[in-house]
């Protein structure tokens, strides 16, 4: 297992440093701290699809699962609510589709629709992962997620920090879904300890 935290260790951040030139070319208009999420989820990434060829095994404890996604959601925060100060949103969009019609259809550069689109979908695959692994009921497999993101799109418009737009909900829950169906091959990795409990006797 050694081997292969160190192998994932060097592709994941060698990854990263070519990368970099383009993330900031990319996302200058956002908030510095989309860097540090782009090095979490790609790092996440990397090592998970070493330990998946290598058929390899990770165990950790459930609370430091939901502190990493803690961590996470602090990260994506600061990433959604402090951007630069020059930039005000106040549009909202209640038209399913329209959105990301724009981004498929028009005048758009493919790299740009491409991140926005992939963005919204990439970043809320983690949530889809942890809310499988904690094995909550369907209905908060639904609920959950739906009332979090649209807490954000919501917050969003009120402090003009983001627009307000449907279709950036359906692509979350997009992400949040495709984390559910990603789970069981998350699961050939990653594995939850068991609390061991000893009696008294």
């Amino acid at each position: 297992m050694r081997g292969t935290v160190y192998l994932a260790i060097i592709f994941s951040q060698l990854l990263f440093i070519i990368c970099l030139p383009v993330f900031f070319q990319l996302f200058s208009y956002l908030h510095s701290v989309v860097i540090a999420v782009l090095w979490m989820c790609m790092t996440a990434l990397v090592f998970f699809l070493v330990f998946f060829i290598r058929k390899d095994i990770i165990l950790i404890p459930r609370w430091l699962l939901n502190l990493l996604l803690i961590i996470y959601s602090l990260c994506l925060f600061l990433l959604l609510f402090f951007r630069p100060s020059e930039q005000v949103y106040d549009n909202w969009n209640l038209l399913p589709f329209s959105t990301i019609s724009f981004f498929l259809t028009e005048d758009v550069r493919p790299l740009v629709a491409f991140y926005n689109l992939a963005a919204n979908i990439g970043l809320f695959v983690p949530y889809g992962l942890v809310i499988m692994m904690n094995r909550l009921k369907k209905i908060m497999q639904f609920l959950l997620p739906l009332l979090f993101i649209s807490m954000i799109e919501l917050f969003q418009y009120i402090t003009r920090r983001g627009s307000m737009d449907i279709d950036d909900l359906i692509l979350n829950m997009f992400g949040v879904y495709v984390g559910y169906l990603l789970t069981p091959a998350f699961q050939r990795v990653v594995r939850l300890k068991v609390n061991e409990r000893r009696g008294n006797l």
